[in-house]
């Protein structure tokens, strides 16, 4: 039974090992970093070099690329049919690729193994997605296209795009606001609670006094009789 569901196994891994983008603070308008994770998928070549493309539908204003040891990056830039505004002022031209190539053999990546590469960027579009498609050359001078969309059903491609899931904005704030709004009632409930018992606690003490002078007063009407 084991020896027959290793291959499943391997065949699940190997399908999974793309090409990718993440960012989990990612929100609509807002800046993330952006990690391009890249794993070797072959077993005696080396990746030398990725290509990462800007989706152009979608330009962003800033992109800072953080540096990679042993690697070299170069950028491409386009100009904007439709100028971007940015705090900065207006921006007309975008990045359209980043080039990042090993400088050598040793931090080329190696098979059975992964690397990451970092972009900081934004403001990121008010839309749900972004699609960036990649090609992963290796040492023999193949290429492997990241380019496919998941098709109509669905179903994932043999080589998906690297897509970023944005959230919408504003999505932060609205919990914190539940958030704070329920610690709110609760503090509020108990606020309520203390005064009814400050409340009741003082009634106890009038009542106590009006016995004890009553009972005083009775003493004092016998001794006097």
């Amino acid at each position: 039974m084991a020896a027959a569901a290793l291959p499943v196994v391997l065949i699940a891994g190997t399908a999974s090992a793309h090409v990718s983008v993440d960012a989990p603070d990612a929100t609509q308008g807002g800046f993330a970093k952006l990690t391009f994770r890249v794993p070797n998928e072959t077993d005696n070549l080396d990746t030398t070099k990725v290509q990462v493309f800007f989706p152009e539908s979608q330009p962003l204003a800033a992109v800072s690329i953080q540096p990679h040891p042993g690697w070299s990056y170069r950028v491409k830039t386009t100009k904007l049919d439709q100028p971007i505004t940015s705090d900065d002022g207006s921006v007309t031209q975008a990045v359209s690729q980043i080039v990042w190539t090993a400088d050598s053999e040793a931090s080329a990546i190696k098979p059975g193994q992964f690397d990451e590469f970092n972009v900081s960027a934004g403001p990121l579009p008010q839309a749900p997605t972004m699609v960036f498609k990649a090609l992963q050359t290796y040492s023999d001078g193949s290429v492997v296209r990241w380019i496919e969309t998941p098709g109509a059903g669905g179903e994932e491609p043999e080589h998906p795009a690297p897509t970023l899931t944005l959230a919408a904005a504003g999505a932060d704030e609205s919990a914190a606001t539940v958030t704070t709004t329920a610690a709110a009632d609760t503090s509020g409930g108990d606020s309520d609670s203390n005064g009814r018992a400050t409340a009741a606690l003082i009634l106890s003490i009038v009542a106590l006094l009006v016995a004890v002078g009553a009972g005083a007063s009775g003493l004092l009407r016998r001794s006097r009789g």
